[in-house]
């Protein structure tokens, strides 16, 4: 069961469809993430899916053209209520639609900036998506301007409380995000470790509801900061 709201504080284990440790790390959400081949996530998908029990997020390859295809084709397998990842002004049409049908949660991820995010938010209620079923991506880098000015947004957005369509749950990539630097990917294994651990304990301090983490290991050091 998923329980998600502006309140939460989950961390999600992002690996790739066809990794273990599936249900072996103690994480709150299991993020599976897919590829651009539409078949075999599919079969994988069908294959993996009896032996998960824990609160589910299906991720695409991040790709518009493809996730316009691949998420509803997941979404059609999907036996559970799960939370999909991740919806753009560009593929909602497409997807929200299935979304809807499903009573999945969905992430709608925009551009760092306030007035697209609550846009975007406006723009899949008017189809009638449940207000509560939205988590707002409004993405972030993983070091430097990139993650300042993301940090900035969602603290802009917690600050607009008040707001019946900004305020809802945040989740961030940020700890994603900064494994892709060239700090974290040369600087060897327990430097990329402490600087996921870092964007991510900035992440929750500027108000994400959801933090995504490559490195299991890190787990338990974030729960302590929640």
């Amino acid at each position: 069961m998923i329980n998600v709201n502006n309140k939460s504080k989950l961390i999600a284990l992002n690996i790739n469809a066809d990794n273990q440790p599936l249900n072996k790390v103690d994480c709150d959400i299991l993020a599976l993430k897919f590829d651009e081949n539409i078949e075999k996530a599919k079969e994988l998908f069908k294959n993996i899916l009896p032996k998960i029990n824990k609160p589910l997020m299906i991720c695409g390859c991040g790709k518009d053209d493809t996730d316009r295809i691949l998420l509803p084709e997941l979404i059609k397998i999907a036996d559970r209520v799960c939370i999909i990842s991740y919806v753009t002004e560009k593929t909602y049409k497409d997807i929200i639609p299935l979304v809807i049908e499903g009573g999945h949660y969905v992430v709608l991820k925009t551009p760092i900036d306030i007035n697209l995010a609550k846009e975007l938010n406006i723009l899949c209620i008017d189809m009638g998506l449940d207000k509560s079923k939205i988590i707002m991506n409004t993405d972030i880098g993983g070091l430097g301007y990139g993650y300042e000015y993301g940090y900035s947004i969602m603290e802009k957005i917690r600050l607009e409380s008040n707001d019946e369509y900004l305020n809802l749950p945040i989740i961030s990539e940020a700890g994603l995000e900064s494994l892709k630097t060239k700090e974290a990917k040369y600087g060897g294994e327990k430097r990329a470790r402490m600087i996921e651990l870092t964007a991510v304990s900035g992440a929750l301090g500027a108000g994400a509801n959801i933090v995504v983490v490559k490195n299991p290991d890190n787990i338990n050091i974030i729960r302590g900061l929640l």
